[in-house]
């Protein structure tokens, strides 16, 4: 049980580490392209694009870290201590073909050499294993899935 919680809280920090350089480095693109927009100055005329183009480009990046940000919170929101006994937000699944962490959608995370998925709920996979147990079995893509552990 130690291990599990200590396995669950090395993946939310794994989640919550590749978030903020996410966050670092939106920030830092937001202000470079304020920067080159300000150097540039005003439109030189009304078909002058570039400042625009550096202005949209930055409120691209404005969003971004909105959504990195939402998800930093989502993050927080998992308690580490807490096991789950079934496929659920804040659970870490390990099935017969690959473990998942359901919580923000981040891709691959290794953790000593071994493989998960972050995961969120709104993904197909989740919604194919949402509510199971170990010892269950779903199907997926025309597999079948076996879950071996839930915590």
């Amino acid at each position: 049980m130690e291990d599990k919680i200590k396995l669950k809280s090395s993946l939310i920090e794994a989640c919550k580490k590749h978030h903020a350089e996410t966050i670092k480095n939106l920030k830092q693109e937001m202000d470079e392209h304020q920067q080159m927009a300000n150097d540039y100055g005003p439109p030189k005329d009304r078909y002058d694009a570039f400042r625009s183009q550096m202005l949209r480009r930055r409120d691209i990046f404005a969003e971004q870290l909105q959504k990195a940000n939402q998800e930093l919170i989502t993050l927080n929101k998992i308690k580490p201590d807490e096991l789950k006994s079934v496929v659920e937000f804040g659970a870490v699944v390990i099935t017969d073909q690959q473990q998942l962490f359901v919580s923000v959608s981040l891709g691959k995370i290794v953790l000593d050499d071994v493989f998960y998925y972050a995961v969120s709920p709104n993904v197909p996979v989740y919604q194919a294993l949402k509510g199971l147990k170990a010892g269950d079995t779903a199907r997926f893509n025309n597999n079948n899935i076996r879950i071996i552990d839930v915590f």
